[in-house]
């Protein structure tokens, strides 16, 4: 339930803008790298501290900071004091439980949205929460742990392929959110083979472990739905955005992004419908085998009923039986046995029963 809940019972009772971490820790030390380029410049380099980066605030090129590990509450505020952000939005970017969403400050834009990535060793997907300070000639990322999707970006920048290197703050932007996104297409190919092998197994031999991977998948699809969703609404409003920050030839881009959204939801449900059919395969093939298991049954009861009969009645301890003297008696009573019994099955097989 953790995947689905952020516990913030420490934050409970603090002042609105007040800085509390709220998450895991997943870094020992706070890493900060910076890019900083145009088209014709590139400079790269992993900052010791923050204060290193505060000159390339108001420099003419696109500057790109990545701060990776949201523990550091003093950095934090720093960077916020420096660049003039809001306390509230520095509050939301330690609250990891954010939902996916866009704000306008006029100076600088705040979105926040989700990186996924699927554990192979759990079958779980994870999320990991970057949030983006977006200013006129600035973007500042900031990450919950090392790794992530944004390295087809910066071999883009330092090779200087395509637009970026020719395009503001706007067009990164929608580099690292287009990014994230292509990465939902590689989770969703993940799981949608593991749905079509467990599919596979069902139809050929239905099994409780089965039915425990359709309710785990099951599961990974709603976390999965609960990530994305919002993202929409996220990027309509960077779509609808007016601010200066953006440029109008950005929207294509931002519109483009949003229809490959809507499509991983399309994926989703259908991924949620086919194991929802699973399900009901799985539970119609179990009842139909046990179905087929109560019929033999019963044929078998049904045709030693007449048999027992038989023998309950020349099981019988009185002295006076008529055919109890008579030397073929059992054979007989055999014979007569076996008749029934074959009779009962010929019939069973002849209505189709049997």
């Amino acid at each position: 339930m953790s995947r689905f809940i952020k516990r913030s019972t420490k934050k409970a009772g603090t002042a609105p803008g007040t800085l509390v971490h709220v998450g895991d820790r997943k870094m020992d030390h706070t890493r900060i790298s910076l890019m900083d380029y145009d088209q014709d410049h590139l400079t790269e380099r992993e900052l010791e501290s923050i204060e290193a980066s505060f000159p390339f605030k108001d420099a003419p090129r696109v500057t790109w900071i990545n701060v990776i590990g949201l523990h550091d509450i003093g950095l934090l505020e720093k960077i916020g004091h420096h660049f003039g952000i809001h306390p509230l939005v520095l509050e939301d970017i330690v609250h990891t439980g954010q939902r996916p969403k866009f704000e306008d400050f006029d100076d600088y834009l705040y979105t926040v949205f989700k990186m996924l990535t699927y554990d192979s060793q759990t079958g779980h997907v994870r999320s990991e929460q970057v949030s983006l300070i977006i200013g006129k000639n600035f973007v500042i990322s900031y990450q919950e742990s090392e790794g992530d999707s944004f390295d087809p970006v910066r071999e883009r920048i330092r090779k200087g392929k395509g637009k970026i290197r020719k395009s503001g703050c706007g067009y990164l932007t929608y580099a690292l959110i287009d990014a994230i996104v292509d990465h939902y297409y590689a989770i969703l190919e993940i799981l949608g083979d593991k749905i079509e092998t467990l599919e596979k197994l069902l139809i050929e031999e239905p099994k409780t472990i089965i039915l425990e991977e359709i309710h785990t998948l099951k599961r990974e699809m709603i976390f999965f739905r609960k990530q994305v969703w919002p993202v929409r609404e996220m990027l309509n409003g960077l779509i609808k955005s007016e601010s200066p920050i953006l440029h109008e030839s950005t929207t294509l881009y931002f519109s483009d992004v949003h229809d490959h959204v809507i499509q991983i939801m399309d994926i989703i449900e259908s991924l949620k419908d086919v194991l929802s059919s699973m399900l009901d395969l799985y539970l119609s093939t179990v009842s139909n085998r046990m179905n087929e298991v109560m019929r033999v049954l019963t044929i078998i009861a049904t045709i030693f009923i007449p048999l027992t009969f038989l023998a309950g009645i020349y099981g019988m301890n009185f002295e006076y039986m008529p055919e109890l003297k008579w030397r073929g008696g059992y054979f007989a009573l055999l014979g007569v046995m076996i008749a029934a019994g074959a009779t009962m099955a010929f019939f069973f097989r002849k209505k189709k029963w049997l």
